[in-house]
């Protein structure tokens, strides 16, 4: 820890603020302390996906470091965001030479492998948008132990049609009958 406490430096980042770009060279690692940061991607037509939403304790840029490819996503601050930036060498001889480290790193990509593959199934398996909403609602409450779940939504019903893979009308028509029908509550 002392070790790591001695690399890298904190910044703060603005809402809506981007921290990197997708295609840009992987030349930070970031380390989310504190907010909400969307990762998005884009297609050659323009189309854009919202991958997830990273959230404090989130490694930003590991796989795109460790592979030394460029980013495969856009980091763009939902809210007022403090970060840990570490240049890429620095993090890179950081966890060749520390097994602990080394150990984190791997369960952080294998949870990008998971999360991505999650994704991919919601979208590819879902017959219709409720589901994929509900599956969504599902995994943001996944490590809530209330039986009355609940969550913070700082997306706009377009941020949750780009993640779903759907129209932002369609959105709103599902969560508007989901509250209809009190399967959930929004205040």
């Amino acid at each position: 820890l002392v070790e790591f406490d001695a690399l890298g430096m904190y910044m703060m980042v603005p809402s809506n603020a981007t921290l990197f770009f997708e295609s840009q060279p992987a030349r930070s690692v970031y380390v989310l302390c504190a907010g909400h940061i969307k990762l998005t991607t884009s297609s050659r037509d323009g189309k854009t996906l919202l991958v997830r939403i990273a959230k404090p304790g989130d490694v930003l840029g590991l796989s795109a470091a460790v592979a030394d490819t460029p980013y495969e996503v856009t980091a763009q601050a939902i809210d007022p965001v403090q970060v840990k930036s570490f240049q890429r060498s620095d993090f890179l001889r950081f966890i060749e030479h520390n097994l602990e480290a080394s150990t984190c790193a791997t369960k952080m990509l294998n949870r990008e492998y998971r999360d991505a593959l999650s994704d991919a199934v919601r979208l590819a398996l879902s017959n219709s948008i409720s589901a994929r909403v509900a599956g969504l609602f599902l995994e943001m409450t996944s490590d809530q132990d209330d039986p009355k779940p609940h969550f913070t939504m700082s997306l706009t019903h377009e941020d949750l049609a780009t993640m779903l893979g759907t129209t932002r009308e369609s959105v709103t028509r599902v969560l508007s009958d989901m509250k209809r029908k009190e399967i959930i509550a929004i205040k």
